[in-house]
């Protein structure tokens, strides 16, 4: 691991999964974002439906707080819900008092874009590959009063033990774990949402992954009351739309807890399947960034540039990897699909590989 000064950076943060399926890429079989697929279910089409006849009045957010905070255990006054977790990095970038914030990289791009356009220098700590991209709690620096860390990280599908980023808690120290995957991981086990004995601690999760919401924008923070407050004094009124809120309480009810658990078993099964097909590809210089635990994997192959394109021209959209800081053009995410879907692009692959 290492500690990067930001200031240099030539990545483009602002590069996202979907950018691969827009315009010319709308046709494509999408393995480019990590949307569950066929999603949002029927059921949940309909409670958001139902919200419809409330648009009307004002958004009143407080029975989806209340779920929220029930659904972990935690009093309403650790919640706060967003629209989408990329909105609690803006809060968090605006709102927070901090002298040297520190990124763990290869990560989610956007806590460091929003911390950058607030005017914060960033440094960045990064994982490396021959580490199997794994913390090193000791490599981030001691004076860092803002931490954000991944789990299960995007892109690099690595779950970190919760005991692990817990060493990185300190007094005076805000730590934000971004856990927008973890209801991917079966059990979500190494979760850190719900725990009220870590100092700092700020957790972030969101409900457009498994649900297929990112058009709605729904997520929340669960952090100690007097930061969700300062949080909460940033936003806007009325942040979260009736729609929204609707489908956040729907989300975290027993019904949908136990739906996601099944999906959770399900996309593990599949992610397995999708990596043993890489692992043929293996003396074509084909490598995958194991234990892969997301529902994505991260792959390394040689010309990776041209086999994305000659995927693309095979129907198949695939994440480019190099704007991660950390990672470099060789490197590209995968979404876990159905078992058919990743038959169809496994042989796609094989056709593009150079």
């Amino acid at each position: 691991m290492r500690t990067e000064d930001t200031g240099a950076s030539g990545h483009d943060l602002r590069h996202h999964g979907d950018a691969e399926v827009r315009d010319d890429g709308a046709a494509l079989v999408d393995l480019a974002v990590n949307v569950r697929a066929d999603t949002p279910p029927p059921w949940l089409r309909e409670e958001i439906a139902v919200s419809l006849s409330s648009l009307a009045a004002y958004p009143d957010g407080r029975a989806a707080r209340a779920a929220v905070a029930a659904r972990h255990g935690l009093p309403v006054e650790r919640v706060l819900l967003t629209a989408g977790a990329a909105e609690a990095f803006v809060l968090l970038a605006r709102a927070l008092k901090v002298r040297r914030p520190v990124i763990v990289h290869p990560q989610f791009t956007e806590p460091e874009a929003a911390l950058r356009d607030a005017g914060h220098t960033v440094d960045r700590v990064l994982l490396r590959e021959e580490d199997g991209f794994r913390l090193d709690p000791a490599a981030v620096p001691e004076d860092a009063d803002l931490v954000v860390i991944g789990n299960p990280t995007n892109p690099t599908s690595v779950l970190h033990p919760a005991a692990a980023i817990v060493r990185l808690a300190r007094p005076g120290r805000v730590l934000v774990v971004d856990e927008a995957f973890m209801d991917a991981v079966p059990g979500e086990r190494e979760a850190l949402a719900g725990r009220t004995d870590v100092p700092g601690l700020v957790v972030l999760r969101s409900l457009t992954k498994t649900w297929g919401l990112a058009g709605l924008r729904i997520g929340y923070v669960l952090a100690p009351s007097e930061i969700v407050a300062e949080l909460e004094r940033a936003q806007p009124l009325w942040p979260v739309s009736t729609p929204a809120l609707a489908a956040a309480q729907a989300c975290v009810a027993s019904r949908a807890l136990a739906e996601a658990g099944h999906a959770a078993h399900r996309i593990a099964a599949d992610r397995a399947h999708l990596v043993a097909g890489l692992r043929a590809f293996a003396d074509r210089g084909v490598r995958v960034a194991e234990p892969a635990e997301g529902p994505f994997v991260l792959v390394r192959m040689a010309g990776a540039a041209e086999v994305r394109h000659r995927l693309r021209d095979l129907g198949y959209a695939v994440r480019r990897g190099d704007t991660f800081p950390g990672l470099g053009a060789e490197w590209v995410r995968v979404a876990v699909r159905d078992r058919g879907t990743v038959s169809g692009f496994l042989s796609a692959l094989s056709a593009a590989l150079l």
